[in-house]
């Protein structure tokens, strides 16, 4: 799951429009920036495995950031955090939460079973990856539903529709380049590689949005 979880981040963007699309993008991918930040510490480990069908990660120590326990630590402090630092509404906060969230959420749909039910097992992971086909209609049929209800609520706003377009393609890039060179062992292929294009994205969703939705738009 990659571009996946970014239809959370539309998605909550459409339910909550007070909150700048950028800050939903950096949630949806908040658990997997900080796993890239403690592959290049060595804090957590990975490696890749050529032979696999579909991702070719072996995600083998990774308590701190996709365990269910940190799962629900890291969407809790990226919520409050980010409401305090942007004077965001409590509701807002809650949705900033729940798109931290739905990154656990996806990644048990399609990784193998290495995903901590609690800091150290048993590990959970419905192996969706190991059917490269249905995986790749699976997220691409998320993108396209939140993508839908996000240009619905762009409309809504008398917003342009080729912002959205534009960051739709991007998103469709970030899920290809993997596809044409695929990731390399060492910790700054690993771990550097993913969080650049992070980072990445959330500048693409800065540039796609600047400003948010009008006062009075959603609901308190």
């Amino acid at each position: 799951m990659f571009v996946g979880h970014y239809a959370a981040a539309l998605a909550a963007r459409a339910a909550e429009p007070r909150v700048p699309l950028w800050t939903y993008v950096l949630g949806c991918q908040a658990i997997d920036i900080a796993w890239s930040g403690l592959i290049l510490a060595g804090v957590e480990r990975a490696s890749v495995d050529p032979s696999l069908p579909g991702s070719t990660l072996v995600l083998s120590h990774m308590p701190y950031t996709h365990s269910l326990p940190a799962a629900v630590l890291w969407s809790v402090a990226v919520g409050a955090g980010l409401m305090a630092l942007l004077k965001l509404p409590r509701r807002a906060g809650v949705f900033i939460g729940l798109t931290v969230f739905s990154h656990w959420v996806l990644d048990f749909l399609v990784h193998r079973p290495d995903l901590p039910l609690l800091w150290n097992g048993p590990m959970v992971g419905l192996g969706l990856w190991n059917h490269p086909l249905p995986e790749e209609v699976l997220e691409m049929g998320l993108l396209a539903l939140a993508g839908a209800a996000w240009g619905w609520r762009r409309g809504q706003e008398g917003q342009g529709w080729k912002p959205a377009l534009a960051f739709l393609a991007f998103l469709l890039c970030l899920q290809v380049v993997p596809m044409l060179s695929p990731l390399g062992e060492g910790r700054l292929s690993l771990g550097g590689s993913p969080l650049v294009a992070y980072l990445v994205a959330c500048v693409a969703a800065w540039m796609a949005e600047p400003t948010v939705a009008k006062p009075g738009v959603g609901r308190a």
